[in-house]
């Protein structure tokens, strides 16, 4: 019995490096490959990814991004990673109750798609999305402010590091269960239909959520209504420790088929060919010709939070994703275009650093608020409008395709 039982653990430990370290199937395969041979998780490459701009020249500029918006996707970028590498620090030293979650090397996800998008569209960024709260018109201090539980967080004290979003700005705080925020984002979109307003609402997903029954009744509601609605897939390979050969037999993205709108796949770490794609998602969905499924193909290079060790990634796979730094590729293009990468990351620096002394400076909230808000009160503030640094964007913010042409609309703002 017992040499049984160790050949059948040697069997099963070698089948699950195997699923860890190997090549996905190509695209268009999923149905001939059974679920117990569907590896994943090493980068696809680089040709294998629809990526709509320029990636050999780093001086030769994408059709919609001037100078300045590649300078403004680097340095916001660089922004999150630094405010979260703060973050991360004051959690070790106690300051930040609870645990710590962040998107170190998934920067150019959230930031890329936020950056697409105008002023009243709406946004549901999710854990690891601290980028689009950034474009969207956050200041620092308040974000790290709400990661230490001051009063003057973004919740005001009532939430840590995940659970926040600002209304004025147009962003709704997350709900944990994953992908709960689809269908919140669905619903948002529903509504801009019923009002004719020329709007979308976007919100991103973790591969892992595509396992749950949340993700398909959001897709099918908004493929059946046909809604102004983009989903960011952020397939970052591991669903906490499951690796994606462990989570499905069909490729994700190959779904948004079933329910009748379009998947496509981009490089994840390729901030201007997210920017690209979900801007290209956003002027389908205000032409009424509905939801895109995005699916930003990346890695998560720290633990699901500061807790885990992450012991169940292979060095290996970490140290080749880590030649694919999405701020590295982006500092690469800012150098070349002339750009002083070393002043953009002093400047960075400083501006955390105040923000930090400002946040610990805060304080604390006063106990005796804490029941305020858990009822409703009266009726409820509609959502504000947020930044919308593109330059493509008219100065209402509006615009259906770059160059800034307002589509016309029957209902009020």
């Amino acid at each position: 019995m017992q040499p049984t039982l160790a050949r059948t653990r040697a069997a099963r430990a070698d089948r699950d490096a195997r699923c860890v370290t190997a090549h996905p199937p190509d695209r268009g395969d999923e149905s001939e490959v059974p679920f117990s041979a569907m590896e994943a998780l090493t980068p696809r490459p680089a040709d294998a990814l629809p990526v709509p701009v320029a990636t050999g020249d780093p001086a030769v500029a994408p059709a919609h991004l001037t100078t300045a918006d590649r300078v403004e996707l680097l340095r916001t970028m660089v922004l999150m990673r630094a405010i979260e590498a703060r973050a991360l620090a004051l959690y070790r030293q106690g300051r930040v109750p609870g645990s710590f979650y962040d998107g170190f090397g998934q920067e150019a996800v959230s930031v890329g798609a936020a950056f697409a998008l105008g002023p009243r569209d709406r946004l549901c960024p999710l854990h690891r999305d601290l980028g689009a709260h950034l474009v969207r018109g956050v200041a620092p201090a308040r974000i790290l402010a709400q990661y230490m539980g001051r009063a003057t967080g973004v919740t005001g004290g009532r939430d840590g590091n995940v659970h926040f979003g600002d209304p004025a700005t147009g962003v709704m705080g997350m709900v944990s269960m994953l992908p709960d925020m689809m269908c919140v984002a669905t619903g948002m979109a529903m509504a801009f239909k019923l009002r004719s307003e020329a709007r979308v609402a976007l919100t991103w997903c973790g591969d892992g959520a595509t396992s749950r029954g949340d993700f398909h009744e959001a897709m099918n509601w908004a493929g059946v209504q046909r809604l102004p609605v983009v989903f960011v897939l952020e397939n970052n390979q591991f669903a906490y420790s499951t690796p994606l050969a462990k989570q499905f037999a069909v490729d994700p993205v190959q779904r948004a088929r079933a329910y009748g709108f379009p998947g496509v796949t981009v490089d994840g770490n390729d901030v201007e060919a997210v920017f690209e794609a979900v801007l290209e998602a956003r002027v389908r969905a205000l032409a009424g010709e509905g939801p895109t499924l995005v699916e930003a193909v990346t890695m998560r290079m720290h633990g699901h939070a500061a807790h885990d060790d992450m012991r169940y990634v292979p060095p290996a796979l970490l140290a080749e994703w880590a030649q694919r730094d999405p701020i590295e590729r982006q500092e690469r293009r800012v150098a070349a275009l002339g750009g002083d990468v070393d002043e953009l990351r002093a400047a960075v620096e400083a501006e955390v650093e105040n923000a930090v002394a400002e946040a610990l400076a805060a304080p604390m909230p006063d106990p005796a608020a804490a029941t305020r808000g858990v009822f409703a009160e009266g009726e409820a503030e509609p959502l504000g409008d947020g930044s919308a640094p593109w330059s493509g964007f008219a100065e209402d913010g509006d615009a259906l395709t770059p160059g800034g042409d307002r589509p016309a609309t029957g209902a009020a703002a």
